[in-house]
C-alpha cells in the first residue's frame, strides 16, 4: 500500500456561513457562487482542549405549557472520544419537535480554533432588547429569524473563563434534521458547537446577540488576532463580565466580516448598562444605552435618525413598549414583547434573566409552550 493510501482523509467540519441576524439579502457570493465565510487569520486546526470537567450549570428543562418530554440523548459513537467528549454527547437531550436540544458541553476547548464552514441560505432578519427598568430584574429579549432549522441550547463551562448558556443554529454544524444527531458525523459536529453562538449569557450576567445590517467596515491591524464575525462572541461570554470588558474584547480582534454578511451586535450587563457595537469606515462605534432599555433591528445606528428607526416597524414596537414600561419588563411581558415583533421565519425567542440566570425559550412561535432552563450565577 502506497504512502497516499495510507494517509487518512481530511474531514472537514460541517458548518454554515458563520452571520448573524440579517434584512434579507443573501451575502455576496464566492467566486464559486456559493455564500462562504471568511476565516482569514483563525487559529490553525488544533483538537480540543480535554480538561477535567468543571461543575456544572443547572439544566433542568422543565416547561411551560410544552407536553414533549426531555428524552435521553444517543448513546456514544463508534469514534474513540476522550471522557469529557463521551459525557458531552451523553447530556445531550431532545426537549421539543421543532426540534430543540440541550447539551452541557464538559471540560475546555480551544475558542480560536478553525473550522470549515459548510453553506446556507442567509435570508434572515432579528430583533434585541436590553430592559433594565427594574434593577433588580434586568432582562434580554432576542428573536432569531432564519430558515427552519434544529436548534441546541448549550451550556458550557471552561476552565479559563466564564460558564454561559447560549443559543447554537446548528444547521451551521451541518445537522440539518434530527436523524443527523445520531450519526457518527453529526455527533462529531456538535463538539465544535461552542464555537458557533448566536447569541448567549454568562453566569455574570453579560448577554451578547448579533443581527445583520446592510453594511460594516472593519478595520484591520496586523498586530491583532483576526476572528470570525460569530466567533467573537463566544470570545465575549467566556472573557467578559461588563459591557466596558465585552467592548474591550472587540478591540482586541480583527472581526472578519469577508464574504459573510456584516453584522452589529448588542451587549448587557447585569447592573444595567448596555451598548451597540458596530464597524463604520474602519472604527468600532459604540452607541451606548442611555436609559432603562436599548432596541436593535437590522439598521445601522450609524448614520440614523429618529425619523429613520421610527420607520422600521420592530423597532418602533419595541420602543412604544420598553418606553412605555420605563425599561421595566418582567421575562414574561419581555417574552410578549418577542411575540409581537415575531416575523414568519422566526425561529427562537429567547428571554434571559441577567440576574437569576433564568432562560425562557420558545421555538417555531409556540409561545404557549415556552421552556424554562437556569444558568448558576456567579
Amino acid at each position: 500500500m502506497d504512502k497516499a493510501t495510507r494517509t487518512a482523509a481530511t474531514i472537514l467540519l460541517a458548518a454554515a456561513t458563520l452571520a448573524g441576524c440579517g434584512t434579507g439579502a443573501a451575502p455576496a457570493p464566492s467566486p464559486a457562487g456559493r455564500v462562504a465565510p471568511s476565516l482569514t487569520g483563525d487559529a490553525a486546526q488544533a483538537p480540543f482542549l480535554s480538561a477535567p470537567p468543571p461543575a456544572s450549570p443547572s439544566t433542568s428543562g422543565s416547561t411551560s405549557g410544552s407536553t414533549s418530554g426531555s428524552t435521553s440523548g444517543p448513546a456514544a459513537g463508534r469514534e474513540s472520544l476522550s471522557r469529557d467528549q463521551d459525557a458531552t454527547l451523553a447530556s445531550l437531550r431532545k426537549v421539543d419537535d421543532h426540534p430543540l436540544w440541550t447539551m452541557t458541553y464538559k471540560g475546555g476547548y480551544d475558542r480560536l480554533m478553525s473550522i470549515a464552514p459548510a453553506l446556507t441560505p442567509a435570508t434572515f432578519g432579528c430583533s434585541l432588547f436590553a430592559a433594565h427598568g427594574d434593577p433588580a430584574h434586568p432582562v434580554f429579549g432576542r428573536n432569531f429569524d432564519f430558515a427552519h432549522q434544529p436548534a441546541l441550547l448549550l451550556f458550557t463551562s471552561p476552565p479559563d473563563g466564564h460558564a454561559s448558556v447560549s443559543m447554537v443554529d446548528v444547521s451551521y454544524l451541518g445537522l440539518r434534521s434530527g436523524a443527523d444527531f445520531i450519526t457518527d458525523a453529526g455527533r462529531k459536529a456538535l463538539l465544535r458547537a461552542p464555537l458557533l453562538p448566536f447569541d448567549g449569557m454568562n453566569s455574570k450576567g453579560l448577554v451578547v446577540g448579533m443581527a445583520t445590517v446592510p453594511e460594516a467596515k472593519p478595520s484591520f491591524d496586523a498586530r491583532k488576532r483576526t476572528v470570525g464575525s460569530v466567533r467573537v462572541m463566544r470570545l465575549v461570554l467566556d472573557e467578559a463580565s461588563t459591557v466596558d470588558e465585552a467592548i474591550a474584547v472587540f478591540g482586541r480582534y480583527n472581526v472578519d466580516f469577508t464574504d459573510s454578511p456584516p453584522l452589529h451586535y448588542m451587549v448587557a450587563d447585569a447592573e444595567g448598562r448596555s451598548a451597540i457595537v458596530e464597524f463604520d469606515d474602519g472604527e468600532i462605534v459604540v452607541r451606548r444605552g442611555q436609559g432603562p432599555w436599548q432596541a436593535m433591528t437590522n439598521f445601522a445606528f450609524v448614520g440614523s435618525t429618529e425619523e429613520s428607526r421610527q420607520a422600521d416597524w420592530r423597532y418602533r414596537t419595541a420602543a412604544e413598549t420598553l418606553g412605555g414600561a420605563g425599561g421595566g419588563l418582567s421575562a414574561v411581558q419581555a417574552m410578549d414583547l418577542l411575540a409581537r415583533l415575531k416575523q414568519g421565519h422566526t425561529q427562537w425567542s429567547i428571554v434571559y434573566g441577567q440576574k437569576s440566570g433564568e432562560v425562557r425559550l420558545a421555538t417555531g412561535q409556540r409561545y404557549g409552550a415556552v421552556h424554562e432552563f437556569r444558568l448558576a450565577m456567579d
